[in-house]
């Protein structure tokens, strides 16, 4: 199976309490076991992540891209500053897809700006979990 590393940044560990009301009532254990299962149905291995560090997040990518694995990545609110993770990524040596659970353009501006978005290979936004579930078939569908 091919692995792939399904990464998510601050907060994102407190899905199912945090602001329910923008990202549902779901818990990061439910998105953890989604993700798995999906992958195994697709082929991959997949090895989710949760962090509040924006070091550790970016020794993962460097991980990703030191060993070609393929990222699926909720930076959370790095998105919308985190220049040192957009270096980290325009490293990358496989696919990255950039997902969010909610539609950031819909949302407060700050949210409208993604400094990751112009290394990743392609962002998918506003789908609830199945954002990760949309990630994951377009990361098996590249075959790289």
């Amino acid at each position: 199976m091919r692995p792939v590393l399904v990464l998510n940044g601050p907060n994102l560990g407190r899905l199912g309490s945090r602001e329910p009301d923008v990202y549902g009532t779901l818990t990061f254990d439910d998105l953890e076991r989604l993700c798995r299962e999906t992958g195994r149905a697709l082929g991959l291995s997949v090895d989710v992540r949760q962090t509040d560090d924006e070091a550790e997040l970016i020794q993962w990518i460097h991980e990703a891209a030191d060993t070609r694995t393929p990222v699926v990545l909720n930076p959370g609110a790095f998105t919308h500053y985190s220049y040192a993770l957009r270096d980290a990524i325009a490293q990358r040596t496989a696919p990255l897809i950039e997902v969010h659970i909610s539609n950031p353009h819909a949302r407060e501006e700050f949210r409208h700006t993604s400094v990751v978005a112009g290394v990743a290979t392609g962002t998918i936004a506003g789908f609830g979990f199945r954002s990760y579930v949309l990630a994951l078939q377009a990361i098996a569908d590249t075959g790289e």
